[in-house]
């Protein structure tokens, strides 16, 4: 395939609220950023848990999300995936602002969600904004991926 053929951003839209689900948008993420193309991920209703600050003493939020597929916990997913030599969400996170991925999270999904006065991580350059704000920093010849 040629190179003029690949989307010149990917965009994705983090709306689920399940562990298996952010991990693997993060994993598009920073496959993608890795490989030189720009990178936005725009968190919106439950999706938005993965990016709030973790309380003193306590486990980061995103330990709180349900996983999609088989039982238990998503740190003990998170766990497993480590063992297996799979990155984890907290390697994800670190990969992606590494590598320059932009972070949005919408006001319109935290205030559905009740989520308006959610403290977010401070590690991370988030940027809150609408959907408006999303479309407007996607490209005409990128992707938009909805996870």
């Amino acid at each position: 395939m040629n190179a003029d053929t690949h989307p010149d951003k990917l965009s994705i839209v983090v709306y689920s609220g399940k562990f298996d689900e952010v991990h693997y948008a993060l994993v598009m993420a920073s496959a993608a950023a890795a490989v030189g193309r720009p990178v936005t991920l725009f968190f919106t209703m439950d999706a938005c848990i993965a990016l709030e600050k973790p309380r003193p003493g306590e486990d980061p939020a995103w330990t709180r999300m349900p996983v999609n597929q088989g039982s238990g916990t998503a740190a003990e997913r998170d766990a497993e995936y480590g063992a297996r030599g799979i990155a984890t969400f907290d390697e994800l996170i670190e990969a992606c602002t590494t590598l320059g991925v932009k972070f949005m999270v919408c006001e319109m999904g935290l205030r559905a969600r009740g989520l308006e006065n959610l403290p977010l991580r401070d590690d991370i350059a988030i940027e809150e904004g609408g959907v408006v704000s999303f479309l407007n920093d996607a490209s005409k010849d990128g992707a938009v991926i909805f996870v």
